[in-house]
């Protein structure tokens, strides 16, 4: 049985394979999935990736089912035991979980198609709509090279291994990855292909580049009602000072990388990873990125149940 974990486990093939099933149903919807049923599992809040599931299951004539994890009774049992009477209920299932083990576990029984809908290690819905996007302005064999600026996470993961696996050039420049993110097997396995590099030289790690990504190195819990916490207050000022050199705006963009489209997976902390002008910039596709998330999901259901 198929799952999308981390992409670890998908080929080239594997990703070539659900981007024309995505660059299909982007034209052409039809009633694929009658009485078929995935079960949205969140543990934490979501705008697109929950929209962008419910949406794409209505639109291929299917259903979806949204549980909060806060509501269901989770914190009462053993999550093995919950998990497989959950999975009773569904033909897939897109878990957002708090931990990727939780969703490895939940694949470990090969009862329904398993996808990690975002957890601290990996996002691989984002990342393979991230390659939607850029292989719309020419084709996927036009994307040369991206970069990632700001910090290394679950998104930069995901988005690193697979573009490393399709021959496309990632530079990083980070200058620190969050520690709950780090996979050091995805790490040594992008690596190895040879099309990862690192620098925290913006002139570098921009040269040349055909898109420009980013995302958040701000947590929401050191805010409230718009100002930093007391306790949050150290910790702020320490990632201001560290990544602002690496934030994404138009001045930047206009300097190094003038062709180079702009991209952002969302939500968007303003001023601090990327700034107003950038995402307003004639090169920004970030709307049209956050639409794609759609249909990208759509293609990673039909390929996991084998409808296409």
């Amino acid at each position: 049985m198929k799952h999308i974990i981390s992409l670890k486990e998908q080929s080239k093939k594997d990703i070539l394979k659900m981007l024309d099933i995505a660059q299909k149903l982007k034209k052409n919807n039809k009633n694929y999935l009658s009485n078929k049923t995935l079960i949205m599992l969140f543990q934490k809040h979501s705008t697109r990736t929950r929209l962008s599931f419910e949406a794409g299951m209505t639109q291929l004539g299917g259903h979806a089912i949204f549980l909060d994890a806060k509501t269901a009774q989770f914190s009462l049992t053993d999550f093995a035991d919950e998990i497989r009477a959950v999975m009773r209920f569904g033909d897939i299932l897109a878990f957002r979980a708090m931990k990727a083990k939780d969703v490895e576990t939940a694949a470990s029984f090969n009862k329904i198609p398993v996808i990690d809908a975002c957890s601290e290690k990996y996002h691989p819905c984002q990342a393979l709509s991230d390659i939607l996007t850029m292989s719309e302005f020419g084709g996927i064999q036009k994307i040369k090279k991206i970069a990632w600026l700001g910090i290394e996470n679950n998104v930069s993961n995901t988005l690193k291994l697979a573009c490393a696996k399709l021959g496309i050039e990632v530079a990083i420049a980070a200058p620190e990855a969050d520690k709950d993110s780090v996979d050091k097997e995805l790490n040594k396995m992008a690596e190895e292909t040879g099309n990862v590099t690192k620098t925290l030289n913006l002139k570098e790690a921009l040269k040349d580049t055909n898109y420009v990504h980013t995302d958040t190195w701000m947590d929401m819990e050191f805010f409230q009602n718009g100002k930093v916490k007391p306790k949050w207050k150290k910790e702020y000022e320490r990632r201001k000072k560290k990544f602002m050199p690496y934030q994404l705006n138009a001045k930047l963009i206009n300097k190094y990388a003038p062709k180079a489209k702009i991209m952002h997976c969302m939500p968007m902390h303003i001023g601090y990873e990327i700034t107003r002008d950038a995402i307003d910039h004639k090169n920004s596709i970030i709307f049209t990125q956050a639409e794609n998330r759609m249909h990208m999901q759509k293609a990673v259901v039909m390929w996991l149940l084998g409808k296409m």
